[in-house]
């Protein structure tokens, strides 16, 4: 009777995506759990306080180890940004979109798990834009400390309701 693979370095390239998606799902349920653990008892207002600390220092480990896989520049400039992007861990879970025009990258994010989870559950939106403006203004200037970061929308003020969030990156020179 086989037993299947023995360890990650034997896996197929489709067993490694599967595999991949499964640590991002763990990793954000993880995520999740420890914040609602923390808004039951304490209410929402604490539990984003430890959010947007976790994510502020989260981010800039998450940017660095991308750069590093990615062997991206120190100033990645919009194109190392653009990559960077697509491999965060969420990347395989959230459906997005990325423009670029000019010095000038949009992320728009169509598809949210967070939202969707919190929105099957009958749970109130998690209030991210305070959480998200740290998390991506720390992540973009880890790829490249020229980044200018801006929320063009996101709960609770979305200004583009066919988008979870929108987020502006301006590359300063």
């Amino acid at each position: 009777m086989s037993i299947g693979y023995n360890r990650i370095e034997d896996l197929p390239k489709e067993k490694l995506l599967e595999l991949c998606q499964n640590f991002a799902k763990n990793w954000l349920a993880h995520d999740g759990l420890w914040f609602q653990s923390i808004e039951a008892k304490r209410g929402m207002e604490e539990a984003m306080e430890h959010d947007e600390n976790a994510w502020r220092r989260f981010t800039v480990i998450e940017a660095r180890r991308v750069k590093q896989l990615l062997e991206l520049p120190e100033q990645a400039g919009i194109v190392g940004l653009a990559r960077a992007l697509r491999f965060r861990m969420y990347a395989l879970l959230n459906e997005d979109e990325i423009e670029i025009e000019g010095n000038t990258l949009t992320y728009k994010v169509k598809t949210c798990r967070v939202q969707n989870a919190r929105e099957r559950k009958g749970m109130e939106f998690h209030p991210c834009k305070s959480v998200g403006i740290p998390e991506y203004t720390y992540f973009a200037q880890t790829i490249d400390d020229r980044f200018r970061t801006e929320a063009v929308s996101c709960y609770p003020d979305l200004t583009e309701p066919e988008y979870k969030c929108v987020w502006k990156f301006t590359l300063e020179e």
